[in-house]
């Protein structure tokens, strides 16, 4: 293989990174880190040490330098074996402990891989532990076996009494003349005058089993009678309760006595030796009743032992688990490396920049902590290789960058949308869901859980999958909520109510219309109709949101309306144009010139001149028209562009003089960028190659990717794009691009689709339980009751609906305006995640490995 190798990380490295520290803070925030891949040479007896302390720190991610070698055919298998064999005996301890049901402390210091020597120790100290506990169970499951069987035969001995008094009233009724000798061949011959019997216990639910089975094989000549053992025993090996019952069959004659066993022993029935005489049966009785008596010490003091055994083994078992699953990590890691021909140990991999020195110090402490001779080298390699994307994120950007990841890896260094997201994504959250008070519940819900962080922390495991999700999007939660209280005071809504904060601007001077009688009073079910060209209204705009007058307004629906879809449009093209704006930043930092004039230009142009001109539209109706002036339809005059194209402005659609010719050049200039976007780029690379390669290149080398000739094996291999294949890629991305300006512009309007339902959706819960709850009056008695009630049903509408439901609709409507809106104007999504060897990672279930 051709490197290029820099072998100088002995020189001092922490000069260079304080001198990168604000251009790293930058990166952080907008791009992903600067990556590097390294070379690491190791003493086979420093490498565990040294692999242990990279895990530590979490910084490098290998590469499998043994792709095409088996995995039991790698240099250590019989490692990772004896630590799949200590996941083992770990496992066996949980089973044991939780059969128990002995309390594991959730509070514990997460321990480190240990060193050679002390995983032999844990090693030897879970195989003895094992044994002894083995051999334990075996013996206590062997003591209990002979305490139930003891059990029995004592249970088989009390019913024998009553067994044996229903046999002899059964021979003194009638069986004399049937028992007479005779020759039977199912019997065996002469036929006795004396029964036989045969007693024993059996699954109580077999009974029914067992009389059928005995009926047709001696063919009704054999006699059962059973009775139920009250007491529940228990089987030895699972300590589970079974119903059981004693028995006892009569017979007559040797063949039907064997045939009667071997059903006992088919049907899982246990039998005991029982005499007639009483008193031999008093005496039996005796002697169980002193056998129980010392197995039952003998147990105790058993059960005693393996409780002591097993709290030794819970004080340790969390410590233990986690470092046989480091050790194996670091045995699954090793087996990535080569050896060379010198025997040292061979690994590359990716690691951030700013973190090389760290991985330096780490590599020279294990090598220390071993106590080899042999330094570790650590080789900086310039490659043509896609680095993997790495972003830092904390507690609040963890969240957003989980949803910017979902969409697509950002690309290397790419500009990352996350950023941007935490502001923009609750905040169109908060124009669909804008209601100061289901927001402030919402808001509420999120800083309970942020506060409580710690204490979820430590019992995630024990939670369901669905709080789970809740939990790790608590910052989106509370932030979402904190902007749907923001939008709520912009719509001046609460609980489909307003507020008056600032004093209306309306005032009615004609009561007559809204009298209820001569009281003067205005009468609260009427409905006003608001005209701002008469005398009601004072001029002076309310100082922020809606004025709270509006509510009662029955024109109120065709003002909000109005108002929250120009809103929605004025979102929407602002959104957008940043995402262009960021696609030049992209073009720009990857040295991607051509893209900023052929791409980014008319793209630009082709916007502005469409949505762009129609919100200008929207802002200059608002400062130079009111109520006494006409007011053309934007709509209309957004259509007339294209159909009546330097066409004279039809009556009352005139907003501005020249509007004819500014109209018709927006529409040519927008038409021009069309072919711009198409033919501009694939002439331009087919006129100059030199252009072409640089539009191509895959990554310049002021982020990390070199163009290195020598590096063969390593080249991915650039595509050699002919002109019919740019101009099909300009073409698709042309047509995508001009089509979604209009279709994603209508996107937007889900903005006001989603706060109108919930408006509404407010409004008929108020009205239809609250406000028809606290109308009913039927005395001072059940009054109360009923305000309770209907408050009850009203506040559970609320929640289950306008905010679990609603806020998950909401949540899905701005998740997709990020993700196709937004994110397509710039974003790539290419990459693929940097995923470092750490133990941390590992514990948190991040890796598989």
């Amino acid at each position: 293989q051709h490197y290029y190798i820099t072998n100088n990380l002995s020189i001092n490295m922490t000069g260079v990174a304080a001198g990168m520290i604000s251009e790293a803070d930058m990166s952080k925030l907008l791009r992903s880190e600067e990556m590097t891949l390294v070379q690491i040479f190791l003493s086979q007896e420093a490498s565990y040490n040294c692999i242990r302390e990279l895990g530590e720190l979490g910084a490098v991610q290998f590469a499998d330098l043994n792709e095409g070698v088996n995995a039991f055919s790698r240099n250590y298998v019989s490692e990772i074996r004896r630590s799949e064999e200590m996941e083992r005996r770990l496992r066996f301890f949980a089973g044991e402990i939780e059969r128990e049901k002995l309390p594991v402390p959730a509070d514990y210091k997460v321990p480190q891989a240990p060193n050679p020597k002390d995983l032999i120790d844990l090693e030897a100290t879970l195989e003895q532990l094992e044994g002894e506990t083995r051999q334990i169970n075996a013996n206590q499951e062997a003591l209990l076996r002979n305490f139930y069987e003891l059990k029995e035969l004592k249970h088989v001995l009390n019913s024998a009494s009553t067994f044996f008094q229903e046999g002899a009233a059964i021979q003194q009724e009638g069986l004399k003349e049937r028992l007479t000798p005779k020759y039977d061949e199912e019997a065996g011959g002469n036929i006795s005058r004396h029964l036989s019997f045969l007693c024993g216990v059996i699954n109580r639910s077999k009974i029914p089993v067992f009389e059928r089975v005995l009926w047709r094989a001696s063919r009704g000549k054999a006699l059962l009678r059973h009775m139920e053992i009250e007491e529940p025993l228990k089987d030895p090996a699972t300590e589970e309760e079974i119903s059981k019952s004693t028995f006892i069959v009569y017979f007559q004659g040797e063949q039907l006595k064997m045939r009667v066993k071997k059903i006992c022993e088919g049907l899982g029935a246990t039998t005991y030796p029982c005499k007639e005489d009483w008193e031999e049966r008093r005496q039996t009785e005796a002697e169980v009743d002193k056998r129980l008596e010392e197995l039952t010490s003998i147990l105790n003091e058993t059960k005693n032992h393996r409780f002591r055994m097993l709290n030794t083994v819970v004080s340790s078992i969390n410590s233990w688990i986690i470092q046989v699953r480091k050790v194996k990590a670091i045995w699954y890691t090793m087996n990535k490396f080569k050896k060379t021909e010198t025997g040292l140990l061979h690994a590359e991999g990716w690691c951030p920049k700013l973190q090389l020195n760290e991985v330096d110090r780490a590599l020279k402490r294990g090598a220390q902590s071993a106590g080899s001779e042999v330094a570790p080298i650590l080789n900086t390699v310039t490659t043509r290789r896609t680095p993997p994307t790495y972003h830092r994120t904390n507690k609040l950007t963890k969240g957003y960058q989980a949803i910017i990841d979902a969409y697509g890896v950002a690309s290397y260094q790419e500009i990352n949308p996350a950023i941007f997201t935490i502001i923009t994504f609750p905040f169109l959250f908060g124009i669909m869901f804008g209601d100061i008070g289901h927001g402030f519940i919402m808001f509420l819900a999120g800083l309970y859980l942020v506060l409580k962080e710690g204490y979820f922390t430590k019992r995630l495991k024990s939670y369901e999958e669905i709080f789970l999700m809740m939990f790790h999007g608590r910052y989106i939660i509370m932030m979402n909520g904190l902007f749907a209280v923001y939008a709520g005071f912009l719509y001046n809504d609460i609980f489909s109510l307003s507020i008056n904060i600032f004093g209306s601007s309306w005032q009615p001077t004609n009561y007559t219309r809204y009298e209820k009688n001569s009281s003067h009073y205005i009468n609260p079910d009427a409905i006003y109709g608001l005209d701002p060209i008469g005398d009601e209204y004072n001029g002076d705009p309310y100082l922020f949101g809606i004025d709270p007058f509006w509510n009662l307004a029955e024109n109120k629906l065709t003002f909000v309306n109005s108002y929250k879809m120009k809103l929605a449009v004025i979102l929407g093209l602002t959104q957008m144009t940043f995402g262009l704006i960021l696609s030049f930043f992209n073009y720009k930092f990857k040295g991607k010139t051509l893209n900023i004039y052929c791409t980014f230009l008319p793209q630009m142009i082709f916007l502005q001149c469409l949505i762009g001109y129609l919100v200008f539209m929207i802002f200059f109706k608002w400062f130079a028209c009111d109520a006494t002036t006409d007011q053309p339809s934007l709509l209309i005059c957004l259509i007339n562009m294209f159909l009546k194209f330097a066409g004279e402005i039809d009556e009352g659609m005139q907003l501005y003089p020249m509007q004819r010719y500014i109209q018709a050049a927006l529409v040519v200039v927008a038409v021009i960028c069309v072919p711009w976007m198409f033919v501009a780029k694939p002439i331009i690379e087919h006129m100059y190659p030199r252009v072409r390669q640089a539009s191509y290149a895959p990554i310049p080398q002021n982020y990390q990717q070199f163009d290195n000739e020598g590096d063969d094996e390593e080249e991915e291999g650039e595509e050699d794009h002919g002109m019919m294949d740019v101009m099909v890629h300009q073409g698709i991305e042309t047509i995508e691009f001009t089509l979604g300006c209009i279709s994603n512009t209508a996107s937007y309007l889900r903005l006001w689709a989603l706060s109108l339902a919930h408006a509404e959706l407010s409004e008929v819960l108020w009205s239809m339980v609250m406000q028809a709850g606290l109308g009913m009056d039927i005395n001072k008695y059940v009054n109360p009751i009923l305000i309770i009630v209907t408050f009850s049903f009203w506040a559970v509408l609320t929640v289950a609906i306008l905010i679990v439901m609603e806020g998950l609709s909401a949540f899905l409507h701005a998740l997709r305006l990020h993700w196709v809106e937004f994110q397509n104007k710039f974003y790539e999504g290419e990459g693929h995640l940097f995923a470092p060897f750490s133990f941390e990672r590992m514990l948190n279930g991040a890796d598989d490995e």
